[in-house]
């Protein structure tokens, strides 16, 4: 069974698909080779019945108590040994039972146990293949291969590889998708990466002393749960409400840390590399020619040090944020590598002063700009985000107008993009915002009519 030529998605294969392949070896075609993961596989995988256990003990506590304490020590043990030799099994059966193979226009990869399952992902189809390595994983030297594909809502993956064996099929998978044959494929190996930025530690801690979400959050954290303490005198409450806000604490700042660790982008054929990580390592990979916006993000006590963020929109992938933290003209470079040709605006027009009729003081911080190649947006004034859009990658364009907007004369173009986002003009003149519906619309005919193709290693 076949899947069309513009799904990327799974389709159902029958057992009798062993048989069909047999049949066209027999008649002369060639026989795929399929290939399993690494052995280490079944310890990952053997945790899945432990966690559905887990998970009912958790659901029900009590339950669960009174089971335990019916059981004598040896029926105890007795059932402890069977859940470790049920998981073991577990675990191998389903490593035993997942194959994949690279055919010359997809990777393939079959998995289930009792329901089998076939992905067929097109190569060129590829948005992006990353290589990601949890802690556990690097001591055993293992890695996970992610893929993100056109039109899937989630990242196929193979999970897990010997940690050559990853990088040498990702450098296999990109060569066949930029178009090498498959016999030459394996020679092309992993194109050489050019270094474009590396975030110091100690720069990267001190951008996060100074975000302000991070205080904000530590200090939501220390004083709603005493005002909960005094107004209500539950200690649940009081955990239900401290817990998540010092979870969102660590987050913003250790878990961004941790995860942001060690930055560094290279520029290779392939596209942009991104190596990161504390503990876990991550190897990303930002596809050519397909990032559909790029944010330049600006905290307010940034600004005094020339300080920027760098965030992106990228049509079917995961990958959001290029530069954690740099110098203004750092980051720009590294903008002009993932949109060539671009230059970020030095100035953006605010909206006409009748604008602070609808939004009080804020309005100052909203701006637009239109050049040869983007439509920029700025919006926010502590935290301020100007956003770019090449012409090529607007899908659509819109005015609206609510009643008091009417009235002043104001409206807003929104301009919608492949990511399935929204960038906003807000507040503009409204005779400048119909000119601009019309305008972009044009602009963006002519950026896809002139648009050089997304292809890898072009």
């Amino acid at each position: 069974m076949t899947t069309p030529p513009d799904a990327p998605g799974d389709v159902q294969e029958p057992d009798a698909a062993k048989d069909v392949a047999a049949s066209g070896a027999a008649a002369g075609a060639p026989v795929l080779r399929e290939r399993r993961l690494h052995p280490v596989t079944p310890l990952r995988r053997a945790w899945a019945p432990v966690a559905v256990i887990a998970g009912w003990a958790v659901h029900d506590p009590d339950q669960a108590q009174r089971q335990l304490t019916r059981l004598t020590t040896t029926t105890l043990l007795a059932v402890l040994a069977a859940a470790v030799l049920g998981a073991a099994l577990y675990g191998f059966l389903s490593w035993w039972f997942t194959h994949f193979a690279v055919t010359d226009t997809e990777l393939r990869i079959r998995t289930g146990l009792v329901f089998r399952r076939t992905a067929h992902i097109r190569l060129e189809r590829l948005q992006a293949v990353d290589v990601t390595q949890p802690l556990l994983a690097r001591v055993a030297g293992v890695a996970k291969l992610k893929l993100d594909v056109v039109g899937a809502d989630k990242k196929d993956e193979l999970a897990y590889l010997g940690q050559e064996e990853a990088r040498s099929l990702r450098a296999e998978l990109l060569a066949r998708a930029a178009g090498f044959a498959p016999e030459t494929a394996h020679e092309v190996g992993e194109a050489p990466a050019r270094r474009l930025l590396h975030v110091p530690a100690g720069v990267l801690a001190v951008s996060l002393l100074l975000t302000g979400a991070t205080w904000a959050t530590l200090a939501a954290a220390l004083v709603v749960p005493p005002l909960l303490w005094f107004a209500t005198h539950s200690v649940w409450t009081v955990l239900a409400t401290a817990l998540p806000l010092l979870g969102a604490a660590g987050a913003s700042s250790v878990g961004r840390f941790v995860g942001e660790y060690d930055w560094t982008v290279g520029e290779s054929p392939d596209g942009l590399r991104i190596d990161h990580g504390l503990l876990d390592r991550a190897h990303e990979t930002v596809p050519p020619g397909r990032v559909q916006t790029v944010r330049v993000v600006e905290p307010l006590l940034w600004r005094r040090r020339g300080w920027v963020r760098v965030e992106l929109d990228v049509a079917g992938s995961a990958n959001s944020v290029l530069v954690p933290v740099a110098p203004r003209e750092v980051a720009e470079s590294v903008i002009a590598r993932v949109l060539p040709g671009v230059a970020v605006p030095a100035a953006l027009a605010r909206p006409p002063r009748r604008a602070g009729r609808c939004v009080p003081f804020w309005w100052r911080g909203y701006g637009l700009a239109v050049t040869d190649t983007v439509f920029v947006a700025r919006h926010g004034l502590l935290r301020r985000r100007t956003a770019l859009v090449p012409h090529a990658k607007v899908q659509s364009v819109r005015l609206e107008q609510g009643p008091w907007q009417r009235h002043q004369g104001l409206a807003d173009v929104r301009v919608d993009t492949g990511a399935n986002k929204t960038v906003t003009a807000r507040l503009r003149d409204a005779s400048e915002a119909a000119e601009l519906l019309y305008a972009q619309a044009d602009r963006s005919l002519t950026g896809r009519q002139e648009a050089l193709p997304d292809r890898w290693m072009a």
